[in-house]
């Protein structure tokens, strides 16, 4: 029976059983992740609420924000990726020329719970700062399926598209296609199903499909697969975008996503810096494993 005072909704106590698993998984995605030449980095839970908002989206108002007793106002930080950025715009000589880092921690969203979500959950970030070389992309996806492989999941594979494909299209209009499985397509305007139907991999999706068959042995159909409806919800994407699904359906929910923000960086430093990353969800990851 329980006794003590409950947690807060969408927060929760993480067993030793389950606290093992995660301290398992994280071992052997970082043993992969050091392998190719990753380095470990920490940031602050808390950021000054500047720094993350107008970062977002729509997802902006997820984000938990209060007022210190100096009268600052803070954030919990949102995500693993904007806190990076403002550390490579305070750290310029890391870039040699490139930087690449991993990092795990909490982050905190306002959102409703529900199964493998929480308002707090646990990310394991990766990233490389300073290239825009298709190169870079696959290495990361590369990376990441490598890394899925170890912890056991053979059956995921990397949902991929980019975001060029929807340079026409307006925010909302990128937000409704990121939808389509959530809402269904008989929810979808004709429109934007159209585009989806007849959309196909840019030039430089063409160009890492080739480097992530050629360079790390992984094969189309089987690894990773071109999805026209990958939109991914936050601003701050570019270019090349992606996401892990556990049994290799575009309907799975992801175990995991990422992409090329080459903007966002130049926001704090005051120049154009490209990056690319990807982050486990490590509570979803758990629970499949």
């Amino acid at each position: 029976m329980k006794k003590g005072p409950a947690t807060p909704k969408g927060f929760r106590d993480i067993e030793p059983s389950q606290a093992k698993a995660r301290r398992e998984a994280v071992n052997k995605i970082a043993g992969v992740l050091e392998s190719y030449g990753f380095v470990p980095l920490e940031t602050p839970s808390i950021e000054f609420a500047q720094t993350l908002k107008g970062k977002y989206g729509e997802e902006e108002k997820l984000i938990y924000e209060f007022t210190d007793r100096g009268g600052r106002e803070l954030a919990l930080r949102f995500d693993l990726t904007v806190p990076l950025a403002r550390y490579i715009a305070n750290n310029l000589g890391l870039l040699n020329p490139t930087f690449s880092r991993y990092q795990i921690g909490q982050i905190f969203r306002g959102e409703n719970p529900q199964r493998g979500r929480y308002r707090e959950s646990t990310q394991f970030d990766f990233d490389t700062v300073g290239s825009t070389s298709e190169e870079e992309d696959a290495k990361i996806i590369g990376v990441a399926i490598k890394a899925i492989r170890e912890i056991g999941l053979g059956k995921a594979q990397m949902a991929i598209n980019d975001r060029q494909n929807f340079k026409d299209l307006s925010v909302e209009d990128i937000r409704a296609i990121d939808k389509i499985y959530k809402v269904g397509k008989e929810n979808t305007e004709a429109r934007l199903l159209s585009i989806v139907e007849n959309s196909k991999p840019t030039q430089d999706l063409e160009k890492i499909f080739e480097i992530l068959e050629n360079n790390y042995g992984l094969k189309e159909g089987v690894d990773f697969f071109f999805d026209p409806t990958l939109a991914r919800g936050l601003d701050y994407y570019t270019g090349s975008i992606f996401e892990l699904k556990p049994t290799g359906k575009p309907e799975d929910l992801s175990i995991g996503g990422g992409g090329r923000y080459d903007n966002l960086i130049g926001v704090f430093a005051g120049r154009d810096i490209p990056a690319v990353g990807f982050s486990f969800g490590l509570d979803r990851i758990v629970e499949l494993t």
